[in-house]
């Protein structure tokens, strides 16, 4: 009997397939069809730190402007009269959600300052919220702010949703830091329950007919997964917080490897957005065909068997690695002139 079971933010999830903050859990009814699917745990839709700081009536402004610097898609998202508005909706949201699943509720938080917001998640944790994530979307563009300002300000966060809550905290953060290694032991060390690898930062495009900037929303490919399978894999055994893996999920040979390299959970979002729900089944049974084929009885005999403590060649998550790939493109590119 293959166990796919696993723990993350100290929940013992059925399996590492968790779905990821997405408008796909924008309605009770969606979440419930994710949980029949397959999920063993829905992180909500971000309540950002605008829709705390502004008055209901111009909210549908704030959601529409700067729609670029937001962490998830707004083009996905509802039109305003259908839309969870305001703080008091995400809190029934999450009432309603924990009456109607038996999965945990991960509550999304997304912002880039100490401020309000932090002081929200004890809302969120009395509405019944299972966890935390708190999505820190923060692009620095004052020159005079230092790295370690930009560092201070993810630690400050942390501690204070730390400090007001005693669910689980999970930090979803960008891989954009001088030393992603000693950032990652900081949060660790901090309070942080897991880390989340990565955010996606979305860059606006020009629109060369109307000449404006506009949004440029992307899903995910399969290439994403590269990122957050390195720094697991770099990651585990050296930090207590649990390691769930986003962006790049999108079939069951992704979610073999993240959790060979040190993954508690693998989210998922693009792939069912292209698919739909029903996807989630096809990749749990792809992986359970897989581990039945080589063996493996259960999540926790994979997790971490190829991370860099354990692999036979470590330096294949560092620097050789990268002057024996440079290499073979050389070798590549002389065969082919031959």
């Amino acid at each position: 009997m293959i166990d796919l079971s696993t723990n993350y933010l100290g929940l013992k999830l059925r399996s590492p397939l968790v779905v990821s903050a997405s408008p796909l859990s924008r309605d009770v009814d969606g979440i419930c069809r994710l949980e029949d699917a397959g999920a063993s745990a829905v992180v909500l839709y971000s309540l950002f730190e605008e829709q705390l700081r502004q008055e209901e009536a111009d909210l549908d402004y704030h959601l529409a402007a700067g729609t670029e610097s937001f962490a998830e898609s707004l083009t996905y998202f509802p039109q305003a009269s259908e839309f969870h508005v305001g703080p008091e909706g995400y809190l029934n949201h999450i009432r309603k959600a924990k009456a109607s699943v038996s999965i945990p509720i991960i509550a999304s938080l997304n912002g880039s300052t100490l401020g309000g917001w932090t002081k929200f998640a004890g809302e969120i944790e009395r509405a019944g919220a299972d966890a935390i994530e708190c999505n820190i979307y923060y692009i620095p563009t004052d020159p005079h702010i230092t790295a370690a300002d930009v560092e201070k300000t993810y630690l400050d966060i942390l501690r204070a949703v730390k400090a007001t809550v005693t669910i689980p905290v999970a930090v979803k953060l960008s891989p954009f830091f001088s030393n992603m290694a000693n950032m990652a032991g900081r949060l660790d060390e901090a309070g942080a329950d897991a880390l989340v690898l990565f955010n996606r930062f979305y860059q606006p495009d020009i629109d060369l007919e109307e000449l404006v900037i506009q949004p440029n929303v992307l899903l995910s490919t399969p290439q994403a997964l590269r990122l957050p399978l390195t720094w697991i894999g770099i990651l585990f055994g050296k930090v207590k917080a649990g390691l769930a893996a986003t962006g790049g999920v999108h079939g069951a040979e992704d979610v073999i490897k993240l959790l060979m390299v040190g993954a508690n959970v693998t989210m998922l979002c693009s792939s069912l957005m292209r698919h739909g729900v029903n996807h989630l089944r096809h990749v749990e049974r792809e992986v359970r065909e897989w581990m039945e084929e080589h063996e493996y009885e259960s999540v926790a005999q994979m997790q971490g068997s190829m991370s860099q403590i354990k692999c036979p060649d470590p330096g294949a998550f560092e620097r050789a690695q990268y002057m024996r790939a440079v290499k073979g493109m050389q070798h590549l590119h002389m065969a082919g002139w031959r």
